[in-house]
């Protein structure tokens, strides 16, 4: 003998799948936006302005300068990496010849490179205009014969990085979208098949918001649930990416993820608290023979 349909009986276990693909998604291109900040931070942390001292420069001045750059507001603040480097003109000898394949001390009796101070810049200066203020700030103190960077690269990274926030933004906002077209089309099919129940509660004087208040809390419940599940799937992924991908570790924000699936159950609920409300207000005005 068939099962019989239960009176009230509400297909859950879709909505939460529905639910829980369409927060994942959307979870995924938040993880992917923290992921390229961190990495964009990291590239920016690892430009250095080089500060060539000159050839006749003793080592007061060569601590006066030191000190003076340590008082430059420009200068990046971390405790991860040293800010202000010092590289010898036989250390940057060793560098050239490592990264150039070619000894140049066997056709030149002196050594032509500089002692250098290596400067990390903050990130809030990190553009063009700001960097070539940087250079003539630092050519002005004595005993510094020449302030160089990678002149143009700033801007490179800051034009590219630009690029691939507007795509993911663009991205996450046509899924978002889609997504909340699809979960709001799902809970309207829901509420369809309850249309005659909610009739039956009307005409027994029953109040709109007596009627509404289950199926909003049934909503939030299915949010809150495909919420959560959704957060589990994205610290699973991420914690695979990390364990399986050499260098991805230094890229986490473990504080930022956490506050990522806070939003993405904040949103689960949300989207079926409102999703199951629109649906719900359809039906409760609609007239006996619209049901049908």
């Amino acid at each position: 003998m068939p099962k019989k349909k239960k009176i009230g009986s509400y297909p859950n276990a879709m909505i939460v799948m529905s639910l829980t693909a369409a927060l994942f998604l959307i979870g995924f291109c938040g993880l992917l936006v923290i992921q390229s900040k961190k990495l964009v931070s990291i590239i920016r942390q690892n430009i250095e302005v080089r500060v060539f001292l000159d050839k006749e420069i003793t080592q007061t001045g060569k601590d006066s300068v030191l000190n003076i750059i340590k008082t430059k507001p420009y200068v990046l603040v971390s405790t991860e990496v040293p800010p202000i480097t010092f590289v010898s003109k036989e250390e940057a000898a060793k560098e050239f010849i490592q990264g150039t394949k070619e000894n140049f001390t066997t056709f030149l009796e002196d050594n032509p490179l500089r002692d250098s101070y290596r400067v990390k810049i903050g990130e809030d200066y990190f553009e063009e205009a700001k960097l070539q203020l940087i250079k003539k700030d630092l050519e002005q103190l004595n005993g510094t014969y020449e302030v160089v960077y990678q002149e143009d690269l700033a801007d490179s990274i800051n034009r590219n990085v630009t690029k691939i926030y507007v795509i993911l933004a663009s991205f996450a906002l046509i899924m978002l979208i889609i997504i909340v077209l699809l979960v709001n089309n799902t809970i309207k099919l829901a509420i369809y098949s309850q249309r005659f129940l909610i009739r039956s509660m009307q005409l027994v004087g029953a109040t709109n918001g007596f009627i509404q208040r289950p199926y909003v809390l049934r909503g939030a419940t299915q949010g809150l649930v495909g919420g959560i599940v959704a957060g589990g799937l994205l610290i699973g992924l991420q914690q695979l990416a990390v364990r399986n991908v050499e260098g991805l570790a230094i890229l986490q924000e473990y504080d930022k993820i956490i506050i990522l699936v806070g939003a993405v159950l904040i949103l689960g609920i949300s989207i079926g608290i409102a999703s199951t409300y629109q649906s719900l207000a359809r039906y409760l005005r609609m007239a006996l023979d619209d049901l049908y």
